[in-house]
């Protein structure tokens, strides 16, 4: 029996979180720019198909996704639900700065099949990156190859007649130039660990620094927009005779087709917009913007994790009483900046009651907490849009 309808979906966090914790990364430090936004249509059903850009973590997807929000005003009906895969919220070192559920609570929805299909019939924009978990952990060495695409999209696109916008996300490659990865060593760590790719040398430095598992450089986002697909109309090219059910064969020709089209508009995008990734005279300008607004320590990546969760822990205790106790009451972020500081940061979430830790949770409610379980929406649906 399904669940009485319940959105996990914050807008008073989502927002809070963009204005107080993202906003001076985002504005001075990655720089987002969205060109050919006419060509996304207002309205839904809509799936925003992107690239990946082979971070090891997914800023691309956070970046596009706030950028989107403010460019629509952070309305909560005009907020694009994010698609991720449930690697992202099952893996503790996916969740973005240690904040628990954020992509839920942001807007977010579990990608499965069904959860796909009930979003499109509630004429939902959708975001998707059709690349999946392979996108993010392909390396520098594939920038701007796309990887094998799932056919789920296509296949949802023709059933429900639903435009296809491609969206070129160019320069994020350059944000982590660092992150290398090799199938076999990949293959092995999902097989014994269930961690779908090992990043080389993100990860041994992440482990060392926890800070470091965010590390990123200061490339300009830039994010290109592409004329709408016409999945179904493929469909019918191919010789589809029921849109319902296509025929799998067909399936994947037509999705090898989209693939193979945004390939060469996105080789174009970065040809035209890729040329200077740092866009350096742009930076410097905004570093000296953001000193003087006081924001210069939060716009770097020293800063993220602890500003994410601080202002996470904000929300749910009263104010800091001065400086100093505003210091002292979150004293185990310093396992962040220590060696090897995973276990300590650990411990202390196991010691600490919320909203700094799980002392005193079952394990069900940590579950909960965390985000840490799959959301289907035919057992917990969402409630109906209001537009």
């Amino acid at each position: 029996m399904a669940a009485p309808p319940r959105d996990p979906f914050d807008p008073q966090f989502a927002r809070g979180l963009i204005e107080q914790a993202f906003s001076p990364a985002l504005e001075h430090y990655f720089r987002p720019r969205l060109l050919g936004r006419q060509r996304i249509p207002q309205d839904g059903p809509l799936i925003l198909a992107a690239n990946h850009s082979g971070n090891t973590f997914p800023f691309d997807a956070l970046v596009l996704d706030s950028a989107l929000w403010q460019h629509d005003g952070m309305r909560p009906e005009k907020k694009f639900r994010a698609l991720f895969e449930k690697e992202l919220a099952l893996a503790w070192w996916m969740r973005p700065f240690g904040v628990d559920d954020l992509y839920r609570r942001g807007g977010g929805i579990d990608l499965t099949f069904d959860n796909f299909e009930r979003m499109i019939q509630r004429r939902d924009r959708l975001l998707y990156f059709p690349e999946g978990v392979r996108g993010i952990g392909k390396g520098f060495h594939h920038r701007y190859e796309l990887q094998r695409f799932h056919t789920s999209f296509a296949l949802l696109a023709g059933r429900h007649d639903v435009p296809v916008v491609p969206l070129y996300i160019i320069n994020a490659e350059w944000l982590v130039p660092f992150s290398f990865t090799l199938r076999a060593l990949d293959r092995t760590m999902q097989k014994l660990f269930h961690v779908p790719f090992l990043p080389l040398p993100v990860a041994p430095l992440g482990v060392l620094f926890p800070w470091a598992w965010w590390l990123a450089l200061p490339a300009r986002v830039i994010c290109v927009a592409g004329e709408p697909i016409d999945v179904r109309a493929m469909l019918h090219e191919h010789g589809a005779t029921s849109f319902e059910n296509p025929d799998g064969t067909v399936l994947r020709k037509v999705t090898g087709r989209i693939r193979k089209q945004m390939q060469l508009e996105l080789t174009a995008a970065a040809e035209r917009y890729g040329q200077r990734p740092y866009q350096l005279r742009s930076l410097v300008r905004n570093l000296k913007a953001a000193r003087k607004r006081g924001r210069l320590a939060r716009t770097l990546p020293t800063h993220w994790a602890g500003g994410f969760l601080r202002f996470e822990r904000d929300r749910d205790r009263p104010p800091a009483r001065n400086w100093l106790h505003r210091i002292m009451r979150d004293w185990d972020m310093l396992g962040y900046y220590l060696p090897f500081g995973w276990p300590f940061l650990s411990m202390t979430r196991a010691l600490r009651k919320p909203p700094c830790g799980y002392r005193g949770l079952d394990r069900d409610e940590r579950k909960q907490r965390e985000g840490s379980y799959l959301w289907h929406l035919s057992e917990n649906p969402l409630p109906p849009r209001r537009d």
